[in-house]
């Protein structure tokens, strides 16, 4: 007599079941793509935001707030164009100046859905910052 095969069993424990949670979370984040972050990202992001009161009392130029946001984390032109509410023309010849005074870095990686672009201080940048 042939005995019956239950190998059916373990395709269903160690892939379907880890797949039936994952798929979801993955099209919804699909689905979000450019519409607003979810209320937690939201909040991380406003405490993230450069705030002039945290900062010293002295006003800073435009340059080094954008070093300043650049040492908080913010490694992308959006991140730092939202957090400083700078206009994207007069942001990028802040970076080009900066970039020209070795202030900062300009990384190009290759990222899942083309080129990405990433800001970095370079140590001359953050002497400059913190002098």
């Amino acid at each position: 007599m042939v005995e019956p095969n239950f190998s059916w069993i373990y395709l269903i424990i160690f892939l379907a079941i880890p797949l039936a949670r994952i798929i979801p979370r993955i099209i919804a984040k699909k689905r979000q793509g450019s519409r607003n972050y979810s209320r937690q990202e939201n909040q991380y992001q406003e405490n993230m935001e450069w705030n002039p009161k945290q900062e010293s009392v002295k006003q800073q130029t435009k340059d080094m707030q954008v070093l300043g946001i650049m040492h908080q984390g913010a490694n992308t032109f959006e991140k730092i164009q939202r957090s400083t509410k700078i206009d994207s023309k007069e942001l990028d010849s802040i970076l080009q100046q900066l970039e020209k005074r070795d202030l900062i870095k300009v990384i190009q990686k290759q990222g899942m859905f083309g080129p990405k672009i990433e800001l970095y201080s370079t140590d001359k940048g953050f002497k400059e910052y913190y002098s």
